[in-house]
């Protein structure tokens, strides 16, 4: 992995597990590449495109650090799956949302259309669940799987969502944990060789609440912006009828906002809205939210001591790099 191509905080775990980390993360970048080719060249073309796009890696990492250094390949195989099926929803969610940008570049769904996209999407989960297959291990593939459903129970329940201003706090953050959390959590325990006890639950508990974090502070950066950081245009979320957290809070602070029509909101309206969420003071309260999440992943981490210490740091730099890069 290039590392002057990653954010800083994932440069700085990178570096704290110089000795086994890197070669790790690079084995899965290289798996990644293999494995979207052999499928013809119009479906290698569109999934390379979007293994080139990048990303924070965050979720594989996750996998690799819960496993630790002794961990064989098997880790490496279940990093790689996590990643596809992350890959996969980038895709997918791309086409719902007719999408024509992610990291600054062009979709496979604005590129090459909505039938490829739907293709390179299915080739994605179809080899994440291949990889666990190599080792036959059914609870990794229940795990995967579940998370997958959570994914799409998810994105059901946004688009039942989509639009209405008067959801409240408790369903998105329910969205969010079936959007999000969920794999997160499956990257923390996919590579467990036991099924439950301390480290188990200290484990989920982590990835649970980052994942939280992360969507948190994903959807402030969505009205704050600025595009060169998301790689997106500010208020995406509002020009797709997406209501987060930012607006719901924000609505209460400001009653004129409960009154918006989102299907007719344009680029510059949408721009002007994330104005309007911002001035009202809720992004701090939302980035508030997710720094707290973020403590009690940690604090699961140290109060159940299921793992040696120099482990739990480098999770817990993953954990405090979230907020670093999303804050």
């Amino acid at each position: 992995m290039n590392r002057s191509a990653v954010p800083p905080p994932v440069t700085a775990v990178l570096e704290a597990a110089d000795a086994w980390l890197p070669a790790r993360i690079e084995a899965v970048e290289e798996r990644l590449r293999r494995l979207i080719e052999g499928h013809g060249e119009v479906l290698a073309a569109d999934a390379g495109s979007t293994l080139e796009a990048g990303g924070k890696r965050l979720r594989p990492m996750l996998v690799l650090l819960s496993a630790g250094p002794a961990a064989g390949e098997a880790a490496i195989r279940a990093a790689t799956a996590i990643e596809l099926v992350h890959m996969a929803s980038l895709v997918h969610d791309d086409v719902l949302d007719a999408a024509p940008l992610r990291r600054g570049r062009p979709t496979v769904v604005a590129r090459s259309g909505r039938h490829r996209a739907v293709a390179v999407g299915d080739l994605l989960f179809s080899r994440a669940f291949a990889e666990l297959g190599a080792d036959g291990d059914a609870r990794q593939v229940e795990l995967l799987s579940g998370a997958s459903v959570a994914l799409a129970l998810g994105e059901l329940a946004q688009r039942r969502d989509a639009f209405d201003l008067g959801i409240s706090a408790d369903r998105y953050l329910r969205r969010c944990e079936l959007k999000t959390a969920r794999l997160f959590e499956c990257a923390c325990l996919i590579a467990q060789s036991e099924p439950a006890g301390a480290r188990i639950e200290a484990l989920k508990t982590f990835g649970r609440e980052i994942g939280l974090a992360f969507q948190l502070l994903d959807d402030v950066l969505d009205v704050a912006g600025p595009q060169e950081r998301t790689g997106k245009a500010r208020g995406t979320d509002l020009l797709d009828g997406t209501v987060t957290l930012p607006l719901i809070l924000a609505r209460q602070r400001d009653d004129s906002l409960a009154e918006l029509d989102l299907r007719s909101l344009d680029a510059a309206g949408a721009e002007a809205i994330c104005e309007r969420i911002a001035a009202t003071g809720v992004l701090e309260e939302v980035r508030d939210g997710a720094r707290r999440r973020v403590e009690l992943a940690k604090r699961a981490l140290e109060l159940r001591r299921a793992l040696e210490p120099g482990r739990r740091q480098l999770l817990e730099l993953v954990a405090e790099g979230i907020v670093e890069r999303y804050s």
